[in-house]
């Protein structure tokens, strides 16, 4: 699994949203110069986050962009599932019985508990924690 360039430039850009002051809007311009992000692509990414409940859009004079939750209750399995879907390291992980050979195989299992510890670690580190850390 690699993760898309797009869910890159949505992990930066809500990192880059958690930390202007609480409830700012910031300016789409402000973001593509900041994040180095066209217009057309920003609208792109910000789509699936703005479905999912993490940014929010305001239209009009003065509108743009801002976090929708608090940066301590959004996480980065959090993202990247708004960007990318489920993941799964393996097809087999999709759903039960999506492999014949599930029960039979042994790599299933080194598969499921790898698929376990990765949500643990993408949850457990918040954006708040990461904007804390970023540097710019």
């Amino acid at each position: 699994m690699v993760i898309t360039r797009a869910t890159e430039y949505a992990i930066r850009t809500v990192i880059f949203l958690a930390k202007q002051p609480h409830g700012e809007i910031v300016l789409k311009k402000d973001i593509c110069r900041t994040q180095e992000v066209t217009p057309a692509f920003l609208t792109k990414i910000l789509q699936p986050l703005i479905k999912a409940g993490i940014v929010s859009s305001q239209r009009g004079v003065g509108g743009g962009f801002l976090l929708a939750r608090d940066p301590q209750n959004i996480n980065l399995l959090d993202l990247l599932e708004a960007e990318e879907g489920p993941l799964k390291l393996n097809h087999c992980l999709i759903e039960k019985g999506n492999c014949q050979r599930d029960v039979h195989c042994s790599a299933h299992q080194v598969w499921a508990e790898a698929q376990v510890e990765m949500v643990k670690v993408l949850k457990k580190h918040s954006i708040a924690d990461l904007a804390d850390k970023d540097e710019d």
